[in-house]
């Protein structure tokens, strides 16, 4: 976490003002529930100890200017023209956000804005969602709007599918808004209705980054959602009282199995055995079942891998080499996958000596090198100064 000190000092050295506050938003982990949210499904994710921090100031004209201190990038627009940057793709977040508040109708002034994040881009872990909600509550503070916490996330949630032009559900988003300390959320993303289920306190998630990046926009990231959209078109002509996959189970998929097409029948039954594994791991990590919510997370993980088909080797010889070190529940990719992370429930007795071993084996076996956080169910956004 950077120190609220140099935040505030790269700010003033950028612009030349202090700035007025600082806010910052979490990255997530997702424990199991994966490509459920789009198709109106149960999650189970974290919020996490790794944040998108953003020190901000209000200005007196229309302009926002935006500087990125991981990237030394600056982006500028007015707030009267708002399109796409192609020479500052990652500024399209920002201009999204602020596009989504425009379109409310909201008052918004020009801003500056400095972004400073500790959250691993491409891992898996949300880096964009945490952006968008961070910029979104700096402005919501700077301009005194009034807006709940779902709003801000559908809200950002908005600005990634309609101006960076990926098709994510509300997961990211909701919880760098809602997320909650020592908890997961139990999140119906059908009604945004939540449940908080503690996180036992001797046990750990550790997130491992396999350095194995990916891109989502126009990637097969869409493409899978867009066959779960025809997945329920075909389903529907006889279960017409479907809205979603979400209300499909698994004896009314395999009996209407001959609707669908070879490529599209696998991803609709890793979103249908999904969303009842989500619903079962909660009610085991409820009940203290650490045993059984580790074997529903290798059950997730083989589901990706073969039947929604977005796992990579990386990946699978990470949960592979998980799976058999002292301490490991269960292990699976998390996040969208095609590269990124996994995430494994650990005990804390034996953290410590599972991510180095982890580290190493991986290294060993592939050559690459693998980042380990040890994460901390975080809170969400919030500011964290004044100024």
């Amino acid at each position: 976490m950077p120190a609220i000190s140099d935040l505030r000092d790269a700010f003033t050295t950028h612009f030349g003002v202090t700035p007025r506050l600082i806010v910052r938003a979490p990255g997530r982990v997702n424990l199991i529930g994966e490509h459920t949210d789009y198709n109106e499904g149960f999650v189970l994710p974290i919020a996490i100890d790794r944040c998108t921090f953003v020190a901000a100031r209000a200005r007196p004209d229309h302009t926002v200017r935006v500087f990125s201190a991981n990237l030394a990038a600056e982006d500028s627009f007015s707030l009267e023209r708002i399109e796409h940057s192609t020479t500052q793709p990652w500024g399209n977040y920002v201009r999204g956000v602020v596009k989504g508040l425009h379109a409310r109708d909201l008052p918004i002034l020009g801003a500056d804005l400095l972004i400073k994040s500790d959250v691993p881009i491409g891992s898996g872990l949300s880096s964009s969602a945490s952006l968008e909600v961070a910029v979104g509550y700096a402005l919501q503070q700077l301009n005194q709007l009034n807006l709940l916490g779902e709003e801000l996330a559908l809200l950002a949630q908005g600005a990634e599918n309609s101006f960076v032009g990926v098709q994510c559900g509300i997961m990211d988003q909701f919880m760098a808004t809602l997320g909650r300390a020592d908890h997961a959320l139990l999140l119906d993303c059908r009604d945004l209705s939540y449940t908080p289920i503690p996180i036992p306190p001797d046990v750990r998630v550790v997130v491992c980054d396999s350095g194995v990046r990916h891109s989502l926009v126009g990637s097969a990231y869409n493409e899978r959602r867009a066959a779960c959209h025809e997945a329920v078109a075909l389903l529907k002509t006889r279960l017409p009282r479907i809205a979603a996959l979400r209300d499909v189970t698994a004896e009314q998929l395999e009996a209407n199995a001959d609707l669908l097409p070879p490529a599209v029948l696998p991803r609709a039954r890793h979103v249908v055995t999904e969303i009842s594994r989500t619903l079962r791991a909660a009610e085991a990590l409820e009940h203290g079942s650490l045993i059984g919510f580790g074997a529903l997370m290798y059950e997730s993980h083989a589901s990706l891998r073969d039947d929604y088909a977005v796992s990579v080797p990386a990946l699978d010889t990470l949960v592979e080499l998980a799976r058999d070190l002292p301490g490991c529940y269960g292990s699976r990719l998390t996040g969208g996958g095609f590269g990124g992370s996994t995430v494994s429930l650990v005990s804390t007795s034996a953290v410590a000596s599972f991510a180095e071993s982890l580290a190493a084996q991986y290294q060993a076996r592939t050559g690459n090198q693998a980042t380990v956080l040890i994460c901390t169910p975080a809170e969400g956004v919030s500011r964290v100064a004044t100024f």
